[in-house]
């Protein structure tokens, strides 16, 4: 984004669809106008026109706009006795940047059968325990400490 001398933004970047405040500390601020209009438009056209009163505080005018273009933010700014502060007739223009997208794979058996997703999940761990089962006791069963223990077993009961 270009930097503008009197413009300040809370963002590094002007995103379509967002929320952004406004700080302007230029000459009608600096000349004491009490009240300062921001002027905006989106696009070449100045598309869906506003006005909005700005905030009076110690670090200049402040106003949140919602950024509604995708294209360019076009701005100047009024005080109440109708000067204009537009930047010597060229205004100021930012670019504002299409919000990021993201992907989200779905897939579609997991939305249409949840059950399937269960009775698999169920089967791997019913597959898991198998498998323990056969590495754990094979090798006793094959030596004949199987029996040892589950007699042991059955005594202490």
């Amino acid at each position: 984004m270009e930097l503008v001398k009197n413009i300040f933004f809370n963002t590094d970047k002007l995103v379509a669809n967002s929320t952004v405040k406004i700080s302007y500390t230029g000459w009608l601020f600096q000349n004491n106008s009490e009240k300062v209009f921001i002027h905006y438009g989106f696009g070449n056209n100045w598309d869906k026109l506003s006005e909005v009163e700005m905030n009076k505080t110690e670090l200049g005018f402040q106003a949140e706009i919602n950024l509604e273009g995708e294209e360019t933010l076009n701005l100047c700014f009024r005080n109440s006795n109708n000067e204009w502060d537009n930047n010597y007739s060229n205004n100021y223009s930012f670019d504002i940047e299409s919000a990021p997208t993201s992907l989200v794979l779905v897939d579609e058996d997991a939305i249409e059968y949840p059950r399937k997703l269960r009775k698999t999940y169920i089967w791997s761990k019913k597959i898991k325990l198998a498998l323990y089962r056969i590495f754990r006791y094979f090798p006793k069963l094959i030596s004949g400490n199987y029996k040892k223990e589950a007699s042991n077993d059955d005594n202490t009961l």
